[in-house]
């Protein structure tokens, strides 16, 4: 059964810096392009970044563009997401899925709060 795991998000003053990690499981991770997305309230879930199999970034959403990183280990199916000089507009909830067609499934997302 394919699964998604997303965690490291949390609350975290305005200029501060998370790391958020997804676990894959059930998928064959290591040929597809996977990203992070996030749903901020009131809003449709937006791609915010996306990296391709052999580990090279290819989206960053303008909004985030200089301030976060997309990564990835096909040795453990994962992909992280550091976060740096967040914003209060960052406040969302984060997903991890396929980058370019998200699955039809998601996983439980994690919360990340900027605010002072």
């Amino acid at each position: 059964q394919a699964q998604l795991v997303e965690s490291g998000g949390g609350l975290v003053q305005p200029g501060g810096s998370l790391r958020l990690s997804c676990t894959t499981s059930g998928i064959v991770f290591s040929i597809l392009t996977m990203g992070w997305y996030r749903q901020a309230p009131g809003k449709q879930r937006e791609l915010v970044a996306a990296v391709t199999p052999t580990g090279s970034t290819n989206y960053v959403a303008d909004s985030v563009e200089g301030r976060f990183t997309i990564s990835r280990d096909n040795n453990k199916n994962t992909v992280s997401l550091q976060m740096n000089s967040l914003k209060p507009e960052d406040t969302a909830v984060y997903y991890c899925n396929r980058g370019n067609v998200p699955f039809t499934f998601w996983g439980q997302g994690t919360q990340v709060t900027v605010s002072s």
